[in-house]
């Protein structure tokens, strides 16, 4: 294999005992025929089951396949993207272990890319979701379009390639908690999207509830949504002209004997309330970054790499 490797493979892993093997099999199966050399980088999460011990095996038996273990858990933004920072490939390919991301669009990756783009990637059409999740999902997506700096790519997970310089650009840009899928887009490079039917995990359990997904949006709208600094101002002076109403209202209520104005007076309050806390949230998810990068903390701390070249 060339020392630098026309492809690189980061996979982000988790208690993926049940995928680890399989899809790294499946991963080499769709590469060996169709580039010239390519690493398979996963990134191991803190990982509670076999996961590490399973990949161990592979690096002893194949030096394509390379291993970072972290501290601790990182997190789904900064886990996966360092991952992609430690790759030296002329092309990387994010992708995650559970089979929902499939290999087989990876030939068509591969094919785009060298055609001259400089960012392929795969957009679900369909995935099975709850009601809740589903309602959750497109909600961050409107607000991603409305306030965001720039429109990302709906249903677009960041699975897909990525040039050298896509990637090089990315990491100038120094985000304590990158938003990739979001500064995929800020970059400017080309992109081109393929459509594809997400299937559901091969085995194990997913590692993703409501919290954690909703954690994800937040970190994401916050640092993607400057301009949503601006938005409480101008919903402030609107409340503001609604409680100016209702306690209008509420005074004639009171003279005339009726009662049920108040009730929408103290809604109005509550709105109030609850405007004022959502917005102070994602001014301190802003101030948290902000603090971030000032520190100039680094996105994941490793216990263990492995097969990786010795640093010269």
């Amino acid at each position: 294999m060339s020392a630098i490797p026309e492809v690189s493979v980061v996979l982000a892993c988790r208690n993926e005992e049940d995928n680890a093997e399989a899809i790294a099999a499946a991963v080499i199966e769709k590469l060996e025929p169709i580039v010239e050399s390519f690493e398979l980088i996963f990134i191991d999460n803190e990982s509670q089951d076999r996961t590490v011990e399973i990949i161990r095996g592979m690096c002893a038996r194949d030096p394509r396949i390379r291993l970072i273990i972290n501290t601790r858990n990182f997190g789904q933004m900064r886990s996966p993207t360092y991952g992609i920072y430690q790759a030296s490939g002329r092309g990387v390919i994010s992708m995650c272990s559970d089979f929902q991301d499939t290999p087989d669009l990876l030939p068509e990756f591969v094919r785009r890319w060298r055609a001259g783009t400089d960012i392929v990637l795969g957009v679900r059409e369909t995935e099975k979701s709850g009601p809740v999740l589903g309602f959750m999902r497109g909600l961050s997506y409107r607000l991603q379009q409305k306030f965001g700096d720039y429109a990302i790519i709906p249903n677009a997970t960041g699975f897909g390639l990525y040039d050298r310089r896509v990637v090089e650009a990315i990491r100038r840009l120094n985000e304590p908690e990158p938003f990739f899928r979001g500064l995929l887009v800020e970059t400017g490079y080309s992109i081109e999207t393929i459509p594809f039917r997400r299937p559901p995990r091969a085995g194990g359990k997913s590692n993703n509830n409501f919290f954690t997904l909703l954690d994800f949006a937040l970190n994401g709208l916050a640092g993607s949504s400057k301009n949503l600094l601006r938005a409480p101002l101008y919903i402030a002076f609107f409340i503001s002209l609604a409680t100016i109403f209702s306690l209008f209202g509420a005074l004639v209520a009171l003279i005339v004997g009726r009662s049920w104005q108040l009730w929408l007076f103290a809604a109005v309050l509550e709105g109030q309330f609850a405007m004022l806390f959502l917005f102070l949230g994602l001014l301190g998810v802003q101030v948290a970054l902000v603090s971030e990068r000032t520190r100039n903390q680094p996105l994941v701390l490793e216990r263990e790499r492995i097969n990786f070249p010795q640093e010269s």
